[in-house]
């Protein structure tokens, strides 16, 4: 039997799921974070039309309601996309990226 939604409250395009992205605030039925959305409308400047292009299993009111719930949360959010940002230069300088060093001719001449 399925787990019950945890539908976030006023926001039925958003639910939050321990075993979806780590109880992240997702697109009610997907698994697609609110943050993906809210990153490509706020620091890449797409519309919600061209969101739709990237991301082609939402809909508008999907996308909107994600900005929505977004906006109502930005400082939580925010502050959880910045520890993701940390999280991932600490694993980038842990584990050098193999295609970056085969890209790299001043690395290779070194060998």
């Amino acid at each position: 039997m399925a787990k019950p939604k945890s539908r976030v409250r006023d926001n039925p395009y958003v639910e939050k799921r321990p075993e979806v992205r780590g109880g992240a605030a997702v697109i009610t039925g997907t698994g697609t974070k609110v943050l993906d959305v809210a990153i490509r409308y706020e620091v890449m400047g797409m519309t919600p039309e061209e969101i739709m292009v990237a991301l082609p299993q939402l809909t508008r009111p999907q996308i909107h309601g994600a900005l929505s719930y977004y906006y109502a949360n930005k400082a939580q959010l925010d502050k959880e996309w910045k520890a993701s940002l940390k999280r991932i230069a600490r694993l980038r300088a842990k584990t050098p990226s193999i295609l970056e060093e085969k890209l790299d001719p001043i690395k290779n001449l070194h060998r």
